[in-house]
């Protein structure tokens, strides 16, 4: 057997540096304004962008120090240092206090930005939990408890931000009204599927099209145990995000520097370097973890039947249904049910990890950004007597690839475009 671990591991890579902040966010940096910048910035990659962001305006544009500041929050362990932006490293995916004082110190910077002045909004996925601004009679713990429930769902990403957005003063277009009558300009890494700029950090600076009443209908629909704070707050007419036409849009752009398919683009590129004919399932792939797995070990299973050298490759972001109380995330969850189906099959191999480099986890910076299988995975399984079914029953994948020698650990990648699958079939 030929060990494909490394060329995986170089096609995820190529998926990553493709949208670091460094390679692609100065040319889509605005002139300088004729007052100040005020840079606020949000997400998994937001000190990276802000530090990006801070070079060019003062090194490259030659503004003074008195005429730039800004915050970014972060998730921690992601901080870079910076010169004039405070950096705030908050919780993710649960929020905790920093992502309260971080999204406050936002809107009073954009509240303080007038009419010369340019707002700069860095945003990227990890948004939503790093900036947390409760509406009036939802203290912080609520707001938590209800981010907790939403990530046990099940839901996809948009659901759980059209419930966020309607619990905050920030999400939902609201950061876009504390910044007016200042030029606006938010420049974002996608990290939701098909880039809508309303989901991407639950939309701090667009007009949002879901309603109080969607927000309301998801709680049904996934029979969330919330507070009655949290009812009373979804039928209240003054949470309602702000809609198209509001005059906070009047100075208002917004431009999506980086999207998951430019690098599930990199990383087939790099596959097909290698000499794979390349199975593209698109760049916005939804859905649980372990169905998606079981469609594409089937694909898998026929390429390999027909004697074909091929790589199955997609992006999106899945999701996992809790049953159990292990550890773990959708890419780890996805590897560990192909694993179970591709059992002591040779030829095959699969990676799945997330771009951000944190795959589920405690928020820790040393969580596992996603594993990988392949046969000697399935030698290990057989020497351990792992059963992966029992541990699938228990959403414990790390623990499983743990024992196997599996995880992928990268670290914080500083930037985040949803997930990269592959499936190396020889």
């Amino acid at each position: 057997m030929t060990d494909k671990r490394p060329l995986l591991r170089t096609i995820f890579d190529a998926a990553v540096g493709a949208a670091h902040p460094d390679k692609m966010l100065r040319r889509h940096l605005p002139g300088p304004p004729r007052g100040k910048v005020f840079i606020v910035a949000a997400g998994k990659a937001a000190a990276a962008m802000a530090a990006a962001a801070e070079r060019h305006y003062m090194d490259d544009a030659g503004l003074g120090a008195d005429r730039i500041a800004g915050v970014a929050t972060t998730r921690h362990g992601h901080a870079v240092p910076t010169r004039r932006i405070e950096v705030i490293e908050a919780g993710h995916p649960v929020p905790d206090e920093a992502s309260v004082r971080g999204a406050e110190k936002a809107l009073a910077l954009a509240a303080e930005a007038g009419p010369d002045d340019l707002v700069l909004a860095l945003i990227s996925g990890g948004g939503s939990a790093n900036w947390i601004a409760p509406v009036e009679g939802i203290p912080y713990a609520l707001k938590q408890q209800v981010n907790k429930s939403l990530l046990r769902s099940g839901a996809p990403i948009s659901d759980m931000n059209t419930v966020r957005k309607h619990l905050s003063r920030i999400k939902g277009g609201r950061l876009a009204r504390a910044a007016y009558p200042a030029q606006l300009v938010t420049l974002a890494i996608s990290d939701v599927p098909h880039d809508d700029p309303a989901v991407i950090a639950s939309g701090p600076t667009v007009p949002d099209p879901s309603t109080l009443a969607d927000a309301r209908n998801i709680v049904e629909r996934y029979k969330l145990q919330v507070d009655d704070a949290v009812r009373a707050a979804l039928a209240d007419p003054g949470n309602e995000s702000a809609k198209p036409g509001d005059k906070a849009f009047e100075r208002a752009r917004f431009d999506i520097v980086a999207r998951p398919r430019d690098s599930l683009d990199a990383a087939v590129r790099v596959a097909a370097q290698a000499g794979y004919e390349i199975i593209d399932l698109g760049a916005d792939l939804e859905g649980e973890a372990r169905k998606v797995a079981a469609e594409h070990v089937k694909l898998a299973l026929d390429a390999r039947a027909k004697g074909k050298r091929v790589a199955i490759m997609s992006g999106g972001e899945l999701t996992v249904i809790v049953r159990g109380n292990g550890r773990g995330g959708p890419n780890q969850e996805y590897v560990l049910a192909a694993a179970a189906a591709l059992a002591d099959t040779k030829g095959i191999s699969v990676l799945a990890a997330d771009t951000d480099g944190a795959d589920g986890g405690g928020g820790s910076p040393t969580d596992p950004a996603g594993a990988m299988a392949d046969e000697t995975t399935f030698a290990k399984m057989r020497e351990l007597k792992l059963d992966p079914v029992a541990y699938l029953d228990n959403n414990d994948a790390t623990t499983f690839f743990e024992k196997t020698g599996d995880l992928v650990l990268t670290g914080p990648t500083l930037t985040n475009v949803n997930d990269i699958r592959i499936i190396l079939v020889d």
